[in-house]
């Protein structure tokens, strides 16, 4: 049960993953969650450092998508579109067609998608859930949907547990 929450990958920030690293494992293509690991919970701004992170992400030939539980078409639109980038919003993560669905607009498939967030029972077990390779990445801040809030004190619990009955098997995680 938990490798379904064990991500392939954790990082900082989602401007801090390598790029260089992505190519090698062979990813073509990103699905991105948006709130709180693109940007902040409920905004609209693309720091330039992850900007920046996105042309260099195109420029080594990997495509990327928003793929986003929120359900203002709007605001999603609005952050993709800055990017350059196709989006799913109310993608009801961690439901397998949202994955697909970004796997779609990509036009790859698991073995070479990655998908980013940071959320463990969202992002990562729904890509998880498909075999996707999936980068864990440290929510950009405190400020987020009250729902969420309560799913990350189970998140500490899960973690515990995973620390305790089933440590992970030795790997640098951290991507730089």
């Amino acid at each position: 049960m938990f490798e379904y929450f064990r991500p392939t990958r954790q990082a900082p920030s989602l401007d801090l993953i390598s790029i260089e690293q992505l190519v090698q494992d062979g990813i073509r293509g990103l699905i991105i969650d948006l709130d709180n690991t693109m940007t902040p919970w409920n905004d609209v701004e693309v720091v330039p450092k992850v900007a920046e992170w996105f042309i260099k992400v195109k420029a080594a030939g990997i495509q990327a998508c928003v793929v986003s539980n929120n359900k203002k078409r709007q605001r999603v639109a609005v952050v993709a579109e800055r990017i350059g980038i196709p989006f799913v919003f109310r993608a009801t993560k961690p439901r397998r067609r949202a994955f697909r669905a970004g796997m779609g607009l990509l036009g790859t498939g698991p073995k070479d998608t990655a998908v980013i967030g940071d959320q463990l029972f969202t992002d990562i077990l729904g890509g998880n859930r498909l075999g996707l390779y999936t980068i864990l990445v440290t929510p950009i801040n405190e400020h987020e949907f009250i729902g969420t809030r309560v799913v990350r004190q189970i998140e500490k619990v899960l973690v515990w547990m995973m620390k305790r009955f089933a440590p992970a098997k030795p790997f640098s995680p951290k991507i730089h």
